[in-house]
């Protein structure tokens, strides 16, 4: 009798599999030429992105490469304002922003632009560019951190400032930049009225980095937050 209750279940499952194969079956057969259809627009959208990869996007990144050249040769040799506007025969940052949009180089030129208006003068827009810059590079989204938190300070927005100090300091962890970013972070607190973050902060170039520059005179600071805290 149970060998006969385990047949019938079993010939139960085989029937519902079966029934499930031919529900497929006759949707697919249904559905034929819709499915023909959704599958064509697949392959052509694949194709669509793979062909705006190959033959636009990558010859525009070649080409931004090769004309953020002289603009990057202008900016290590300080000439910030040409660097960024171009000498009339060769582009600056701004024209590779604007005529490259979507390349690689285009993304690395704002990072560019925000460090030459801060040199320039220009800190609304220094803080423009850096905030649209997206970086992958951990060192260099510290660096971009850290100049826009200059340009907040220059600006006034203190506690911006700090945060944005913070945040670099956090990015690439590292004993050149790191106590350096946390210390003008302290200090930026501190401008703040937020003595408690500043504390926070010097005790965690006390702790995490005692070797460094700021290391060795970070007990004054520590001193100073902790009576304004008082």
């Amino acid at each position: 009798m149970a060998k006969q209750n385990v047949k019938n279940e079993g010939d139960e499952r085989l029937e519902s599999i079966e029934t499930t194969l031919s529900k497929t079956e006759l949707f697919i057969a249904n559905n034929q030429k819709t499915i023909i259809i959704v599958l064509a627009v697949l392959a052509i959208a694949v194709l669509a992105v793979f062909g705006v990869k190959k033959f636009y996007l990558e010859p525009r990144e070649k080409e931004a490469q090769t004309a953020i050249y002289h603009a990057e040769q202008y900016f290590e040799n300080d000439n910030f304002a040409t660097a960024l506007n171009g000498d009339g025969n060769y582009l600056g940052f701004v024209d590779i922003i604007n005529d490259f949009g979507g390349t690689k180089t285009a993304n690395l030129a704002k990072y560019y632009a925000g460090i030459c208006n801060l040199n320039t003068g220009d800190f609304n827009q220094a803080v423009s560019y850096l905030k649209d810059f997206k970086g992958k590079d951990v060192l260099v989204s510290s660096l971009a951190l850290g100049a826009l938190a200059d340009a907040y300070m220059e600006l006034d927005k203190v506690a911006e400032a700090a945060a944005a100090y913070e945040k670099a300091a956090n990015k690439s962890e590292n004993t050149l930049t790191s106590p350096m970013y946390l210390l003008r972070a302290g200090m930026a607190y501190e401008m703040a009225g937020n003595y408690q973050q500043a504390l926070n902060v010097y005790n965690k170039i006390k702790k995490d980095y005692p070797t460094s520059n700021e290391g060795f005179s970070i007990e004054k600071y520590i001193a100073r937050a902790q009576a304004e805290m008082k």
